[in-house]
């Protein structure tokens, strides 16, 4: 379906006004404008699998610049493992940095408490904040503004080979995490495979820690609580995965690389993702038959099942040259429409409301298998040091999987990295 034509004029100065004026906030609304008036380059920065996510994101932009004919999206993809340091590097030296920026969910308030993002309130850009789902669009805020507009939201489940489950007298997916270990044990004693293979990422952490009661901080109490017990206990079960056989030895480098890698050639029975790399999973040789790749919720602990809310956003840089042009691109491309394509080719879940109305979002497999399990994802601590808790953590992990700490070493170690970040927490 065509985007209809929006009416009224609007020129890019007066845009651009609006978002600088009081702040970056306008007096009244910017609701339209005609896309023939706005002109400049907009250099996006685009954070998405290149090989899999990024051609659907290109042909959106090709038509973009159809509709805004003196506008031209300078496209670069950038690794989403380096984008977060590469992004702040160009900020602070002022050059390079890109006009619109694929983020994280778990970048955005820090990148605002910095300085670095334009707000969006009263802009273009934001196109009926009401239709945005509550979760992704919290990860937006920062002091009371709006800083990003959600581009998908996600989370984490257990995809696993059907076929091998079944060889190993498993019928279902594993709902508990004792029965996750068994189902891992039972596919490496009666297949030969490796029962379940794990990623070395903090994000991949979370669901253990918040299985046990446990999470890396409580933001409302300004408490660390990666220490825990319950943490500590999450850790535990991990590291019991990992001693016990049931999971794989973790690879180190490349760790999300090569679990992915094991899964889709047939390697491995189980592996913890999300939607995203669900169409990725299906191009593995595991998965002629897509029949036999099942998605599930994540098995749960003694204290209950949970997943941690991901997702990307759309943000603008303050320091743009093209504020106009940028709006007019974040709103074109976190659109329903839009939104609705890419979930109709790539199963990614849309942040808005209308469009899970839509034939193709309601027709697509992946996105009715997702949208259950992210429904229930757990929103995270959206609190500007939230972009750097992962890396101690993922550090510390490493240790863990090479046998150099324990899990109640783990603990000690993060929390006394994250008492340097958080100053002044409890």
């Amino acid at each position: 379906m065509r985007r209809t034509p929006l009416v009224g004029l609007v020129t890019g100065l007066a845009l651009a006004l609006a978002a600088c004026g009081g702040g970056g906030s306008a007096d009244k609304p910017v609701t339209s404008v005609d896309p023939a008036t706005v002109s400049g380059t907009v250099t996006y920065w685009d954070t998405s699998d290149a090989a899999v996510e990024a051609p659907v994101f290109k042909e959106l932009i090709k038509e973009f610049e159809s509709k805004h004919p003196k506008v031209r999206v300078n496209y670069v993809n950038v690794p989403f493992g380096e984008a977060q340091n590469k992004f702040k590097t160009a900020a602070q030296g002022g050059s390079g940095t890109p006009d619109v920026l694929r983020a994280d969910v778990g970048w955005v308030t820090e990148f605002a408490s910095l300085g670095y993002l334009a707000p969006l309130d009263g802009t273009y850009a934001l196109d009926k904040p009401e239709d945005l789902l509550p979760t992704p669009a919290g990860s937006t805020k920062f002091n009371g503004r709006t800083f990003a507009v959600p581009q998908t939201t996600d989370s984490l489940g257990l995809l696993y080979n059907r076929e091998l489950l079944k060889k190993a007298g498993h019928e279902a997916p594993p709902k508990t995490v004792a029965e996750l270990k068994q189902f891992a044990l039972d596919v490496k004693d009666k297949t030969g495979k490796t029962g379940l293979t794990l990623n070395v990422d903090g994000f991949f952490v979370l669901p253990f820690l918040y299985g046990e009661g446990g999470d890396l901080v409580d933001a409302a109490n300004k408490k660390i609580t990666v220490n825990s017990p319950q943490s500590v206990a999450g850790l535990r079960v991990i590291s019991d995965l990992i001693s016990s056989g049931a999971a794989a030895k973790p690879a180190i480098a490349d760790s999300y690389l090569a679990a992915m890698t094991a899964f889709k050639e047939g390697r491995t029975a189980m592996i913890y993702n999300g939607p995203w790399s669900t169409t990725d999973a299906l191009k593995g040789a595991a998965f002629k038959n897509k029949g036999n790749l099942g998605v599930a919720p994540v098995p749960a602990g003694s204290v209950k099942a949970a997943s941690p809310t991901g997702g990307h956003d759309y943000t603008v840089y303050a320091g743009s040259k093209n504020l106009a042009a940028s709006y007019a691109f974040v709103r074109f491309m976190s659109s329903t429409e839009s939104q609705s394509k890419v979930a109709a080719r790539l199963g990614l879940l849309p942040t808005r409301t209308s469009a899970y109305a839509r034939p193709e979002v309601q027709g697509n497999e992946l996105v009715k298998t997702w949208k259950p399990i992210v429904d229930t994802g757990a929103p995270r601590a959206w609190i500007p040091e939230g972009g750097q808790l992962f890396e101690p953590l993922v550090q510390a992990y490493q240790g863990m999987a090479t046998g150099k700490l324990d899990a109640a070493g783990v603990g000690r170690t993060v929390d006394g990295k994250y008492r340097e970040i958080l100053k002044g927490w409890n």
